[in-house]
């Protein structure tokens, strides 16, 4: 079935890191954009290339308005991000499609299991999504990790907004692993993320494990967590490259 596309108007853009944007859109043709946490939409954008959509998780929880929130990294070396940070500007306008994926999805009402969620770079969109929508809609649940690896402490994402939500949500850890820092100063793991969740979920109590980000990454926790004993159905993933 093909995608509706909505005309979608940029109404702010921050930046989040050296190399990251946080772009707001809305979408003026409908009151309410009804989305699911952890669900992607696309932007068609008009770049020289066969494939001119270019899919992005949605970076905000839903919120009962036409907005919402998507995290881009810019890749030089591509199209569709030089397009983005070079050319959209507030004001902009650009054909976004209705939100798609099931990633985190069927909607929920409670969790009755640990969650672990694990990403690297602009994964943590997803599950930003997620915990902001556990948190206005009061969900009940039990234990949830967030496991954020990166390279350097400057490419923490949404690192403030994480560690109040630590504060803010019961049962809920927020743990950073960094690969290449060497600022003495830095407070957290140190590494990658994989020696994280294997120490964390050693027990290997019953857990559903999420996986965000870069795709050598997925593959090995993917293989990982099976070799621990998890069964694939409990282990969800969606590729950022």
């Amino acid at each position: 079935m093909p995608y509706h596309f909505y005309t979608a108007e940029v109404t702010k853009i921050i930046d989040e890191s050296h190399n990251t944007k946080r772009f707001f859109f809305k979408m003026p043709e409908v009151q309410d954009f009804k989305f699911g946490a952890g669900q992607f939409v696309m932007l068609d954008l008009p770049i020289d290339s066969k494939i001119k959509t270019r899919s992005y998780s949605i970076a905000s929880a839903p919120n009962g308005t036409n907005s919402l929130e998507l995290l881009i990294s810019l890749n030089a070396e591509g199209l569709g991000t030089p397009y983005l940070f070079n050319q959209i500007k507030v004001g902009s306008q650009l054909p976004l499609s209705q939100p798609a994926g099931k990633f985190m999805q069927p909607a929920y009402t409670s969790i009755d299991i640990d969650i672990c969620m694990i990403c690297t770079g602009t994964g943590i969109a997803p599950f930003r999504a997620f915990l902001h929508d556990l948190k206005n809609r009061n969900v009940p649940h039990k234990n949830i990790d967030l496991i954020f690896g990166s390279r350097y402490e400057k490419d923490l994402l949404y690192r403030e907004e994480m560690e109040e939500l630590a504060e803010a949500i019961p049962g809920f850890r927020y743990t950073t692993v960094l690969s290449r820092e060497d600022n003495p100063a830095y407070v957290g793991e140190k590494g990658y993320v994989h020696a994280v969740y294997e120490r964390l979920y050693a027990d290997k109590r019953p857990a559903m494990f999420y996986l965000c980000g870069w795709k050598v990454m997925i593959k090995e926790a993917r293989d990982k967590l099976q070799a621990m004993g998890y069964d694939k159905k409990a282990i969800k993933f969606e590729l950022y490259d």
